[in-house]
């Protein structure tokens, strides 16, 4: 059985994780700001950490977790070129703070096995296959080192969702993955402990113009069953018509609740194999009794 979302596809989210790179989305910052918070209840310094695409991520959030581990070593994964030097000009460190602040170095992939913290924001819900991704994750993560992700949750939008559906329209964005199958997830790739909690933030503005507009710098609708063509000038009145009809308050402005999940998880030490026969020194034995990790490993 798997716990893939069934909603993204797979072709629009890889055109969406390759579109030009601009200023990083005010939503995304927000959470990434919220986020870095949370780092005050972690006691663990990580000297090294990987950034999982930051300009889609949020670049203000990235200098808050860098200033927060300045001497730890950063490599920040973009793997579209495009993204990459974008992300490689606006992180670049002025001369000044070359003797304080570790170099961030920016690449495609994240090498195996080497960093102590991996930092993932509003990455996952766009993914077509979130459990590869968690995998990729956890390969990169070193024995003992840590997680932290967000994304949406599926209360996100669901006011505009129902509103498309009222009107017979295709659905108007994916389906979000609730925080409890994120969890599941992580133990599946091989994560420990996964702690999950959520928040919910509401967004307003004074015209549907500007909350479509907002709406786009989000990402675009993956779901597969969305409408294949372009829309016409009068389906777009009515739509601007129905939001102001719909979402207006008592104050004019309109307003969309996003439902924001957070994770953490670490990575443990791998498990001994089980073979059908195995021999175990008495050393690694009393080592295993105690809860340490062998030196040699079983063989």
């Amino acid at each position: 059985m798997t716990t893939r979302p069934p909603t993204v596809d797979p072709v629009a989210a890889e055109r969406l994780a390759r579109r030009a790179p601009g200023p990083s989305p005010w939503l995304h910052e927000e959470v990434g700001r919220r986020m870095a918070e949370r780092l005050e209840w972690i006691r663990l310094r990580p000297e090294s950490w990987v950034d999982w695409r930051p300009v889609w991520g949020g670049l203000e959030a990235h200098a808050l977790v860098r200033a927060r581990y300045p001497q730890a070593l950063c490599t920040a994964v973009e793997p579209d070129p495009a993204q990459a030097l974008y992300a490689a000009t606006r992180l670049r460190r002025p001369w000044w703070r070359r003797w304080s602040e570790a170099p961030v170095s920016v690449a495609a992939d994240a090498p195996d096995g080497t960093a102590r913290m991996l930092w993932a924001n509003m990455a996952l819900h766009t993914a077509a296959d979130p459990q590869a991704l968690m995998a990729r994750w956890h390969r990169a993560l070193a024995v003992d080192g840590f997680l932290m992700f967000s994304s949406l949750g599926p209360d996100s939008l669901r006011v505009l969702r129902r509103l498309y559906a009222d009107l017979g329209w295709p659905p108007a964005g994916p389906e979000f993955t609730d925080m409890h199958d994120w969890g599941d997830m992580l133990v599946q790739a091989g994560f420990a402990e996964p702690v999950m909690d959520m928040e919910r933030l509401t967004l307003t503005w004074t015209t549907p113009e500007a909350m479509l507009e907002e709406l786009r710098t989000l990402g675009a609708n993956l779901h597969p069953g969305r409408f294949p063509a372009c829309r016409g000038r009068l389906w777009r009145e009515r739509l601007l018509a129905t939001l102001r009809e719909r979402l207006a308050g008592q104050d004019g402005r309109l307003a969309l609740e996003f439902e924001i999940v957070y994770g953490h998880a670490l990575r443990p030490a791998a498990r001994p194999r089980v073979l059908p026969e195995s021999a175990v020194s008495l050393q690694e034995m009393r080592q295993l009794l105690r809860g340490e990790r062998p030196e040699g490993g079983s063989r």
